[in-house]
């Protein structure tokens, strides 16, 4: 079968073998699978821990072909996404230790068949295309984590979502806007901010813009939750913009870490900050029955054959991409 491959000499479409069918798990051939920025920085040898060779690939949607026990054939022929938790544990608020997410070390979905678990099979949202289905599963649960467990989001709630450039806000922002809440967002892209007030967002700011940042929120008398991805010298303005009792969640830290924090601000105002990061196997069932309850449809910016899977890694690595890129075998 064909697979995407990342080695000693970069990352190619290759050859490999196709997997057999084991006890306890399932063969799926794989119809869509997205990229996420975890798969670029494997690629970069960011990541921590890489072992390779490495078969990337936490998304994927596709059709169930084999199962290894008698008991699981109801799987059959049934269209899933794939939960890409390993390990998560037992404590739902936390993982544990070995934990790993699909794609590395083990083997992910960027290929034609995959090997994975039985209970991690999810039967696929049915108004979903492969695409969309294919483009949901890591984004959906680390968003459905930060935003409902952490962020505690309700419709009474007033939400900003910081740099909804990538796939988790940009899920956070469509499941905010579901449940009823307000949502704001913050994007270095005008167009970008436009394109979620056409979704239901009530509006945006330039998250390079502080000041802009502020007189927002004082003109809504402050934010119930922030979810954010940035961290860096942005964490004391949005802070600083959250109403008293307010929660700060953050789930990544690209900027780096802050020069300052001002804690006089977080204890006066009783403010919340957590952290966040994928979300239990419980919030992935959670989260795709929200998908399905409010009809959310995943945003997809380019889909490419997977023999062209180095022009879509090029293309998460030097394009800021508004929804998510996928591979269709």
């Amino acid at each position: 079968m064909k697979a995407v491959i990342i080695d000693e000499d970069g990352l190619q479409v290759k050859d490999v073998e196709k997997p057999q069918v084991e006890v306890g798990r399932a063969i799926v051939k794989i119809s869509a699978a997205a990229l996420n920025r975890r798969d670029q920085w494997i690629r970069e040898g960011l990541y921590p821990k890489i072992e390779l060779p490495v078969l990337p690939g936490s998304d994927g949607c596709g059709v169930v072909q084999e199962v290894g026990d008698e008991q699981d054939k109801k799987w059959l022929n049934k269209r899933v996404v794939i939960n890409p938790n390993n390990d998560w544990g037992d404590n739902p608020n936390v993982q544990a230790r070995s934990y790993h997410i699909l794609g590395m070390p083990t083997k992910g979905t960027f290929a034609e068949y995959i090997s994975v678990p039985v209970d991690r099979l999810v039967e696929a949202p049915k108004f979903l295309t492969d695409e969309e289905a294919g483009a949901l599963p890591l984004g959906g649960v680390t968003a459905y984590n930060a935003l409902m467990n952490k962020g505690q989001a309700s419709a009474d709630k007033k939400i900003l979502i910081s740099g909804v450039g990538g796939g988790v806000a940009q899920f956070a922002m469509q499941f905010a806007i579901a449940i009823g809440a307000q949502v704001w967002v913050t994007s270095s892209k005008q167009d970008v901010i436009d394109k979620c007030v056409e979704m239901g967002a009530k509006g945006g700011v330039s998250y390079k813009e502080h000041s802009e940042i502020v007189a927002l929120s004082k003109s809504i008398k402050g934010f119930d939750t922030i979810i954010d991805s940035a961290g860096g010298e942005g964490i004391d303005t949005l802070l600083k913009s959250l109403a008293p009792n307010g929660r700060y969640v953050l789930y990544g830290a690209t900027k780096g870490l802050p020069s300052t924090l001002n804690l006089r601000n977080i204890f006066w105002n009783q403010l919340a900050i957590l952290g966040s990061t994928m979300g239990s196997d419980q919030d992935f069932v959670n989260m795709v029955q929200l998908v399905e309850k409010y009809q959310i449809k995943t945003i997809i910016d380019k889909v490419f054959p997977l023999e062209r899977a180095v022009e879509a890694f090029d293309r998460i690595k030097n394009t800021k991409v508004f929804g998510k890129i996928v591979l269709r075998p």
